[in-house]
């Protein structure tokens, strides 16, 4: 089992920076992949990025490609997830993730993940 907490959302304005930070415990090196989802209200939970945990290949989605850098420090389990230049549409939950499990998939997809943090919510507004 691999835990996910994460932290540093909170409320911002249009422009401005957030870091978000995700701290994993347990088996953790039983994760190959780890990412960063977001859902708005009334939304389908959507892809935001993932990276290989030790390969370092990172994926973004177009929406926020340019803005947002994911990265991690192995030797503190922890994921961050940068947030440039937020927007309003940037609004939601954002949830960390992570998979275990080996072979292919999409990792635009919430189904291929096998944990899950509790959330936390970013609102961008004026």
């Amino acid at each position: 089992q691999v835990q996910l907490v994460e932290s540093g959302g909170g409320l911002v304005q249009p422009g401005d920076s957030l870091r978000l930070s995700c701290a994993a415990s347990g088996r953790t090196f039983d994760s190959n992949a780890m990412g960063w989802f977001r859902q708005a209200p009334g939304k389908e939970r959507e892809f935001v990025a993932t990276s290989t945990w030790s390969g370092g290949n990172t994926y973004y989605a177009d929406s926020v490609k340019g803005r947002f850098t994911i990265s991690r420090d192995n030797a503190k389990n922890t994921m961050y997830l940068q947030m440039n230049s937020l927007k309003p549409e940037d609004t939601a939950v954002y949830y960390c993730t992570a998979r275990s499990r080996i072979g292919s998939y999409d990792y635009t997809s919430p189904s291929p993940y096998d944990y899950w943090g509790q959330g936390t919510q970013v609102t961008v507004s004026s």
